[in-house]
């Protein structure tokens, strides 16, 4: 499995590559939500994008409205943030998340998504 992780905190990519690599899974990185879009376009398959919500230039709901609009519909995709209200959440899944989940989270939490995905790691 590849999971493309887009954060704009250098520390939480490392963490959520640290924790996917752990359970062996294959990851590249983005900063923004442009980057994110141009490693998507580049060709390369991910199974995975995993998207901060926060993010200068392009947030995360505003990449995930690309994503969707551009037909990346094989792409599971979880939304990673520390916006807690319900409206956030809502927004998410209405643009096309396929889940949410709060940071600060663990191996355990972030597994448990992967598993609702279908998405299990190695």
């Amino acid at each position: 499995m590849r999971a493309l992780i887009v954060d704009d905190s250098r520390f939480v990519r490392t963490y959520m590559r640290s924790l996917l690599e752990e359970g062996g899974v294959e990851c590249e990185e983005a900063g923004d939500g442009r980057a994110g879009l141009t490693l998507l376009r580049s060709g390369r398959k991910f199974d995975l994008a995993l998207l901060d919500w926060n993010m200068p230039g392009m947030n995360g709901l505003e990449m995930l409205v690309r994503v969707r609009q551009e037909g990346f519909s094989d792409l599971k995709v979880v939304m990673v943030t520390t916006e807690a209200e319900t409206s956030f959440i809502v927004r998410a899944l209405e643009a096309g998340a396929d889940e949410y989940l709060m940071k600060p989270f663990d191996w355990e939490a972030l597994e448990e998504k992967l598993a609702m995905l279908g998405l299990a790691a190695a």
